[in-house]
């Protein structure tokens, strides 16, 4: 036994084939098995059918037939190493094309061929078609013309000349407009941010606030028992002062637009009201004196 049929049978062996079963994948009749794993070449039907035997043995179990070749062409005598073609063996490889493949391909050009000849005809027609519908424009246009309705000159136009449409799409447009102009406005409005007074400094009886988002600065102050204020511009100088009541009579209220804050000292804050641009101000602590600092800040 060679070593390639050593090789060969320990492949089928490996794969659980029997020689019968081998005989039935491959077609190749079991004698002619044993001759290759035995490397009796002599006993094949004819030298060309050695290659072809070998390379199907070869397939069936796994391996590659190129590689085993190459790897073993010296055991296999040179006059049967020469390269066959493939359909040399009475029994095609797995990996052969089938019949209806094959007869596919070859009719394959014949169909293109078919179809570039169709389509040229049919080009042709198209071309001989259009030259005799040009041709028979001109000699039949005077019974085919299609007719023609022109609209009044003043047709969609308003009296000045100018097309204004009809009184219906007016309205509509007038509509739309409206309800565009109501949408900016709302639009205008929700993106204007709310007026924001917060606390930004407190040190025992004074306390500091800021005044934000707001175009204006009014200062209310009022009284609802009997309390002493004394109220300053944002320069300082002091523009009320003395008692308040809560009759509302010495009720005070003041237009700090242009000042850039104000003062308010309050002798009682639980009889104090503090109103800016109507908002009531929270004092930040309970003490009965405090010192209340408005810093306005335009712009913002």
């Amino acid at each position: 036994m060679t070593e390639l049929g050593v090789r060969l049978k320990e492949a089928r062996e490996a794969r659980g084939l029997s020689l019968e079963q081998l005989q039935n994948l491959t077609k190749i009749q079991k004698r002619y098995l044993i001759g290759i794993e035995e490397g009796n070449y002599s006993m094949m039907p004819g030298k060309f059918y050695v290659r072809a035997f070998i390379k199907q043995y070869a397939e069936a179990v796994g391996l590659d037939p190129e590689e085993i070749f190459e790897q073993y062409k010296d055991e296999i005598p040179a006059t049967y190493s020469d390269d066959l073609p493939e359909q040399l063996s009475r029994v095609q490889s797995r990996k052969s094309m089938s019949p209806g493949k094959s007869k596919v391909l070859d009719l394959l050009p014949k169909v293109l061929v078919g179809i570039a000849l169709a389509a040229f005809v049919v080009f042709v027609w198209y071309l001989v078609v259009q030259k005799a519908g040009g041709g028979g424009d001109e000699s039949g246009s005077e019974g085919n013309n299609p007719v023609i309705i022109e609209e009044p000159e003043n047709a969609g136009t308003n009296d000045n000349g100018e097309d204004g449409g009809t009184e219906e799409e007016a309205a509509n447009d007038k509509e739309q407009e409206t309800e565009e102009n109501a949408e900016n406005e709302e639009g205008a409005e929700e993106e204007q941010p709310a007026q924001e007074l917060s606390v930004v400094n407190t040190s025992g009886r004074q306390a500091t606030y800021e005044l934000k988002n707001a175009d204006k600065f009014e200062l209310t102050v009022n009284s609802t028992g009997a309390t002493w204020v004394d109220i300053r511009n944002g320069e300082g100088k002091s523009v009320f002062q003395g008692t308040l009541k809560s009759d509302g009579t010495n009720s005070q209220k003041f237009d700090f637009t242009n000042q850039p804050g104000a003062t308010v000292i309050v002798g009682f804050v639980p009889d104090t009201e503090i109103l800016v641009n109507g908002e009531k101000l929270e004092f930040p602590s309970d003490s009965t004196r405090q010192d209340i600092t408005i810093r306005y800040i335009k712009g913002e």
